[in-house]
């Protein structure tokens, strides 16, 4: 399972329970220079195991292809940790890039994250605006969000601002953020995001670079009531400013009342 000695510029994190599919749809999208990244698969106990064989079937080009397994599905988190855990014990490069299967990146993603992340050795956490499409193009949105450091501290006591499949962080600071917290189910991303932007600065570029997709069977609708209760316990734990930690937590409660198209009409008009 190892990559060769090979420094790498990042490696690409995914978790995949069973939808085989979707991995590829999403693999097919990702465009960089092949010898200077590596795929990480982790296989949170899918029916049929995925294989790096089975990925090379379906795409070329791709060099250095790392298969972790769970015997047994064990969720987001723990499949998301066990991928970081590799990383920090054979990684070769700076930085941890994150999709998820069924979300699609536009062309020049990576080559633009790993161009700025190079630039501005400071940052520490990078995401992008994104699309949220359903699968047959019925249902769209932009979702965009402020893009400085200042800014993005505020936001993040009103939203994520950071959507989990845009972003590229820096591997050293995944350990010392604390990697992904099991405290805070469906909401763990959320978590992480605030633990990394504690220890550095963050940036969002203000491009549409990766097209999510809106799915009702997927984990975030499912458990939605859940997700949203959790946002509440992680903007009373993290919030530094008392009155935006306020309206952060009502907005949370509000939406946990309202319609799912209603409360999405609240989530594509917040700004900050």
């Amino acid at each position: 399972m190892s990559t060769d000695d090979k420094k790498l510029d990042f490696y690409l994190l995914i978790p995949c329970y069973n939808d085989f599919d979707r991995l590829i749809l999403s693999l097919n999208s990702v465009s960089y220079y092949p010898n200077r990244f590596a795929l990480v698969v982790v296989d949170d106990g899918s029916e049929v195991p995925v294989t790096a064989g089975m990925i090379r079937q379906k795409i070329s080009g791709l060099d250095s292809i790392v298969i972790l397994r769970h015997e047994r599905n064990e969720g987001i988190t723990g499949a998301l940790n066990k991928g970081l855990e590799w990383i920090e014990q054979n990684g070769k490069a700076d930085y941890v890039a994150r999709l998820d299967c069924g979300d699609v990146c536009h062309r020049e993603r990576f080559y633009k994250q790993i161009d700025y992340m190079n630039k501005h050795n400071e940052i520490v956490l990078l995401g992008s605006w994104c699309i949220f499409q359903t699968s047959d193009g019925s249902v769209q949105y932009l979702y965009k969000t402020p893009v400085y450091h200042e800014q993005i501290k505020r936001a993040m006591h009103i939203r994520n601002v950071f959507i989990h499949p845009t972003v590229i962080f820096k591997s050293a600071f995944a350990k010392k953020a604390g990697y992904y917290t099991d405290t805070f189910n469906y909401a763990e991303d959320y978590a992480f995001f605030w633990e990394l932007i504690k220890l550095g600065p963050s940036h969002i570029l203000d491009e549409f670079l990766v097209t999510c997709a809106l799915d009702n069977k997927g984990i975030s609708l499912q458990n939605r009531g859940q997700q949203l209760n959790a946002r509440a316990k992680i903007i009373a734990a993290y919030g530094t400013n008392v009155l935006l930690k306020i309206v952060g937590i009502l907005r949370t409660k509000v939406l946990h009342i309202l319609p799912k198209r209603l409360a999405l009409r609240l989530k594509k008009s917040t700004k900050l």
